[in-house]
């Protein structure tokens, strides 16, 4: 695997695209790769970062816990997703908490290389707000879709998104395989709801399951009941 961030792919995906080479030879000097094992934390909510992590590999869930101590998965991040931006540039302690989903490989890149950057390269500032605006956008349409679809679009939606974004594994199932509390916890129910609407869908035939695989039978089916068909 390439470790040098001028010849990284990921890099395309997020803010570090407009970095010159001499930039990112520095950043590529003071990064630190790290390997972190599924169900490990990467960082917790309320901690000061000394710096972001750049996803190389690998699938982490941001979540947030809520007054009563529940779980509340507000986006997944995968290749190329820069992690703790908002909290490294606001110098704030981070408002959400990453857990890898499996066994991920990410670059911590230093708080002084971020910040010295984007003092010298306006360039990369207009990324770093690019994206920032970005999440802004979903996390108004998480809100919407909280406030006006029902759990059983809302995880309509969910199988849709996780085919999209990451596909399918020959047999059909979706590739990223979350469990029964996690696709509750993105919905925001019971998990005790998730899995009888799980078990709903498969009897309707949209779904099937394996263990805790799902894959997606009748992709129309999901569609016309976001749509409220």
């Amino acid at each position: 695997m390439e470790t040098r961030c001028e010849s990284c792919i990921v890099r395309q995906y997020n803010s570090l695209r407009a970095l010159s080479k001499d930039e990112l030879k520095e950043v590529s000097n003071s990064k630190v790769l790290k390997s972190v094992k599924k169900g490990e934390s990467i960082f917790e909510e309320g901690e000061k970062l000394d710096g972001v992590y750049c996803v190389r590999d690998g699938v982490s869930k941001l979540s947030k816990l809520s007054a009563n101590g529940k779980e509340h998965i507000v986006k997944l991040a995968s290749n190329g997703v820069i992690m703790g931006q908002r909290s490294v540039i606001a110098d704030e302690t981070t408002h959400l908490r990453a857990v890898a989903i499996n066994d991920m490989t990410v670059c911590f890149i230093p708080k002084n290389t971020i910040i010295n950057t984007l003092n010298t390269n306006p360039n990369f500032a207009v990324e770093v707000l690019r994206h920032m605006a970005h999440d802004l956008k979903e996390a108004d349409n998480v809100i919407v879709n909280m406030s006006q679809k029902t759990v059983k679009q809302r995880l309509g939606e969910a199988f849709l998104y996780l085919k999209k974004s990451y596909g399918e594994d020959k047999d059909g199932f979706l590739n990223l395989t979350l469990s029964r509390d996690e696709y509750a916890n993105i919905v925001g129910t019971a998990s005790e709801s998730c899995i009888r609407i799980i078990s709903e869908f498969k009897k309707k035939g949209l779904i099937k399951t394996a263990g805790k695989k799902i894959g997606i039978s009748d992709e129309k089916g999901l569609l016309d009941l976001i749509a409220g068909f």
